[in-house]
């Protein structure tokens, strides 16, 4: 069991403190995720950016916000989990570092950190990170999107992307695409929109449409050389390694996503239907699934390249999220649906877990391939 130290609560309490501003902000941005003109200001986004941003490269700002960058995979899921305790579509909507953030920050040089960062003061820039494409999702071998030369030193961007947060509003962010036909030739470039032949639509979908999935077409988009990451690097510490990295770190955050909406699904229903059977049950599911993902947090920073504990903590916690929501619907009753929007929103956002960085079939073999090659040890 992980024990909290003080640096932890602090950082978890910090995070409790958002919950009720996100839930006053959660239908608005489910009913229309276009209209966030509203939600800028909010002190929990400011907290939330720049919280996100390296120390060097935050903007000044008013009001006495208490800013902790994480220093561990630990720090950043335990506030992670108090926010999704809060609403999680609303975090995904605000304009942030998010996934590309990480990826800067562990490939990017100097200029192109604060190229990205400082982008992003103000607070009205979102992000990207586009690696998932039509019929091969993130499947990195499978890649078809392709960065050919254009005779000048730079690059031509084409191929497409689906299922990309805010790909169809992000003001800059990273595009994976292959400069030849290796592994190692995967590199992502820093693309800033709009650009020429980069066209972008958002995707309708069911739940968590604060993160403003898109889908993305390239026809020759012009890449500088020196937008792409990782250049400073050796060869086998660029684009897949960084990736591999980067989607072990977004499989805890999304368990963590998982798990901090069933706590908020079960005291929901704990307030409002205080005699519902399987209360008691739900809560130590939840509980037991924060216990999970923690220690799944402390494995990865002991060793950020050991997916194993990452892909089973995501397989558990979206299960679990899963039939949590199932019971809230049991519990409540189709009418009490639509009595209760906010729960019926979270009964819609659990279902998009499944699909995000893998679904529970892809989880499985990661978690069978570990296991066989002894990564579930210690």
């Amino acid at each position: 069991m992980i024990e909290l130290d003080e640096r932890l609560r602090a950082v978890r309490d910090d995070c409790r403190d958002a919950v009720e501003d996100m839930r006053a902000r959660a239908l608005s941005i489910d009913a229309d995720p276009d209209d966030m003109e509203q939600h800028f200001n909010s002190p929990v986004y400011t907290m939330i950016r720049l919280s996100n941003t390296p120390p060097e490269y935050r903007e000044s700002v008013s009001g006495g916000y208490r800013l902790m960058k994480a220093k561990s995979v630990l720090e950043d899921i335990v506030g992670m989990v108090e926010l999704a305790r809060g609403d999680m579509s609303t975090m995904f909507a605000c304009p942030c570092p998010a996934l590309a953030g990480v990826y800067v920050s562990l490939l990017g040089n100097p200029a192109q950190q604060e190229k990205f960062y400082t982008r992003l003061h103000g607070g009205r820039t979102w992000t990207f990170f586009a690696m998932s494409e039509p019929g091969h999702g993130s499947d990195a071998t499978n890649m078809q999107t392709r960065l050919e030369k254009d005779g000048n030193g730079g690059y031509l961007l084409y191929g497409a992307k689906r299922y990309i947060g805010h790909g169809a509003r992000g003001g800059i962010g990273l595009i994976f695409g292959r400069t030849g036909r290796s592994a190692l030739s995967i590199r992502a470039a820093m693309v800033e929109v709009p650009a020429s032949g980069f066209t972008a639509q958002r995707l309708d979908t069911v739940g968590l449409r604060g993160a403003y999935l898109s889908e993305l077409q390239f026809d020759g988009v012009p890449v500088s050389a020196d937008m792409l990451l990782g250049e400073h690097l050796p060869v086998t510490r660029r684009g897949i390694w960084g990736a591999v990295k980067t989607l072990n770190n977004m499989r805890i955050q999304i368990s963590a996503s998982a798990v901090g909406t069933a706590m908020a699904i079960t005291e929901y229903v704990a307030e409002h239907r205080k005699n519902a059977p399987g209360v008691d049950l739900a809560l130590a599911r939840a509980e037991a699934g924060k216990q999970l993902i923690f220690q799944a947090a402390a494995k990865l920073d002991a060793d950020p390249e050991r997916g194993y504990f990452a892909s089973a903590s995501k397989l558990s916690a979206v299960r679990m999220a899963q039939r949590t929501a199932q019971w809230a619907i049991a519990s409540i009753g189709p009418a009490g649906l639509i009595e209760h929007p906010l729960l019926e929103k979270w009964t819609r956002d659990v279902r998009a877990f499944e699909f995000m960085d893998g679904t529970s079939n892809i989880q499985r073999l990661h978690v069978a391939r570990g296991y066989q090659s002894g990564d579930a040890d210690g």
